[in-house]
């Protein structure tokens, strides 16, 4: 028999068991085997068939499920937890079947129908913080699926797990509380699309990157049409996995028009189906289905981008879709698109999106995307996890790189605009991300660069209106995006704005939480000033305000003592 061939995948992994199994046992062996039984295939397989999920073994009283979706493991565990409560009410406590669940998104090796891997040791560490009854999720998942699914998460901190060389921060699911719902935007002044992700109809789990990626791409080609306001793709993914409704989805992004669609890629041919909608009244400008040989796809996709463009004639007479360079290899698109869509998640995910990238540049060098995602990488390798100090000129020449071969290329220009501000070249950096802006206005990361920059060079309040328009092409935005907005809030004086800002969820206890400690400082709430420094310094023991503020760009003396003088007046070392 020939040897099975390993391979390697992304995936949601959901590990679960029984608590106080022992001890259920010991009381009615039996009768605790047959409930066990029962919730098995009962509640436990149509919930994970429900939300197509694989499950892939089960180790005594425990059990271990893939999801191609970590939406779909997340909706699944609440609903899970939820039926097994439902199952044990009129039994007694000493009968009640109750499990804890984690849950993590991470690379998994494939053996067989087996998996293996640290995606599948973390999610197995954190499953055993959850109490009784409730669900944990790894930072990767947490990112994934905030704004997408109808609970509330509460933030656990880094936690050391055994055999892990990495903290993961861990998040419990608020099973008793579902996130209030957002308020309506204001359109904007000109036409608005929202792009959202299209639906995989292959069946292949694989395939996921590959249709994301198309729908990612849709969403860079469109923001650079003149005169049209494009939501990011990260606001527009928050509803992907999910059953929406159009005019809804249209109302929370704030948008008019919004394009859906479906993929389907077998052998050598991919068949995409696309609308374009108004929500206003629901009406479909433009359809078309598009069955074409994998060879023309990136013909395809400029195909796709100038019809929905002819689509807005008539609210957008003048506009035409601009050329763009795409890849030349198929295969090295593929390897972009699985790691353009780790490369902010974590350490740990930064690293698998690192090695993908620079395996997409080995097949094709030319492809300036993959530079320009691959000098991401090291740039948030360096400013917030700080691995490794050579990524700084690492993501500087890589940046050049991209913008070399591709002048047009709003990503690559805002990257080393920003690479270049925290290697203190202020005025060739924010020329950069200018550029960016002037390339493709729509690009939410550079305005949020951008509003970051302007604290530096002390025009703070500039700044937060950056931010601003930030958040109102990407409203439901990674993390740092809080973190950058609480930052140009703090260097305003704005102490009140900024402590909301850096509570939110989203960001409260990572690194920007010395950011909230100083502006309660500043507010004279000393106690929970103290409370969150000691906090921080728990995950952050080596922290020193002095040194923290020799790392900052600050052109003014007095904009880097400002925050030094609130890290120290929270009880953060000086």
């Amino acid at each position: 028999m020939a040897e099975e061939r390993t391979q390697r995948r992304l995936a949601a992994i959901m590990v679960a068991d029984v608590v106080g199994y022992s001890r259920l046992m010991q009381a009615d062996e039996a009768g605790t085997l047959a409930r066990l039984k029962k919730r098995r295939s009962e509640v436990l397989k149509p919930a994970v068939e429900r939300h197509r999920g694989r499950i892939v073994k089960y180790i005594g009283d425990g059990v271990l499920i893939e999801f191609a979706s970590a939406v779909d493991a997340v909706e699944c565990a609440v609903q899970l937890q939820q039926a097994m409560e439902s199952a044990n009410a009129g039994l007694p406590e000493d009968r009640r079947i109750r499990l804890r669940i984690g849950i993590n998104l991470g690379d998994v090796i494939v053996e067989g129908s087996d998996l293996y891997g640290d995606g599948v040791n973390i999610a197995s560490r954190i499953e055993a913080l959850a109490d009784s009854g409730s669900v944990v999720v790894s930072r990767t998942v947490y990112n994934h699926v905030r704004g997408k699914v109808q609970v509330g998460f509460e933030d656990l901190g880094e936690q050391r797990l055994k055999n892990i060389a990495w903290p993961v921060q861990v998040y419990r699911a608020q099973l008793g509380r579902e996130v209030a719902p957002r308020p309506a935007l204001a359109l904007p002044d000109k036409p608005s699309i929202a792009v959202l992700p299209f639906t995989n109809m292959s069946n292949d789990p694989e395939q996921e990157y590959f249709v994301d990626g198309l729908a990612e791409d849709l969403i860079t080609d469109l923001s650079k049409v003149p005169g049209l306001f494009v939501i990011s793709r990260h606001s527009a993914f928050a509803f992907k996995g999910k059953s929406v409704d159009i005019r809804s989805v249209a109302k929370d992004l704030g948008v008019r028009f919004v394009v859906e669609g479906s993929v389907r890629r077998a052998a050598s041919r991919v068949r995409i189906n696309a609308q374009f909608i108004d929500a206003q009244d629901g009406t479909h400008l433009w359809a078309d289905r598009f069955d074409r040989d994998l060879a023309d796809f990136f013909l395809l996709q400029d195909d796709v981008v100038g019809r929905i463009v002819s689509a807005l004639a008539g609210v957008l007479p003048s506009s035409r879709a601009l050329p763009r360079q795409r890849a030349t290899n198929l295969e090295a698109y593929d390897l972009f698109v699985r790691g353009r869509v780790q490369v902010m998640l974590s350490l740990e995910s930064n690293r698998v999106a690192r090695a993908l990238l620079q395996r997409s540049i080995e097949l094709d060098p030319g492809f300036a995307d993959a530079h320009a995602w691959l000098a991401i990488s090291y740039l948030w390798n360096w400013t917030y996890w700080a691995e490794s100090l050579e990524t700084q000129s690492l993501a500087l020449a890589t940046a050049q790189r991209a913008v070399s071969l591709d002048p047009d290329n709003a990503g690559a220009h805002a990257i080393l605009g920003y690479a270049l501000i925290h290697d203190r070249k202020m005025d060739v950096g924010a020329a950069e991300l200018t550029r960016a802006l002037q390339i493709n206005p729509n690009h939410a990361d550079a305005w949020a660069f951008l509003g970051v920059t302007k604290a530096f060079e002390g025009s703070a309040v500039e700044a937060i209106e950056s931010l601003r328009t930030a958040f109102r092409l990407n409203p439901h935005p990674l993390g740092w995006y809080y973190w950058h907005l609480g930052y140009v809030q703090y260097a305003a004086g704005q102490y009140e704005e900024a402590a909301e800002t850096l509570r939110h969820e989203a960001t409260h206890r990572s690194g920007s939480q010395r950011i909230l400690a100083a502006s309660l400082a500043k507010l004279g709430r000393m106690e929970e000033a103290k409370l969150e420094a000691t906090q921080f310094l728990a995950a952050q023991p080596y922290f020193s305000a002095r040194q923290w503020g020799s790392t900052q760009p600050f052109r003014n003396e007095v904009d880097r003592q400002h925050f030094i003088d609130g890290y120290v007046k929270a009880g953060l070392p000086e």
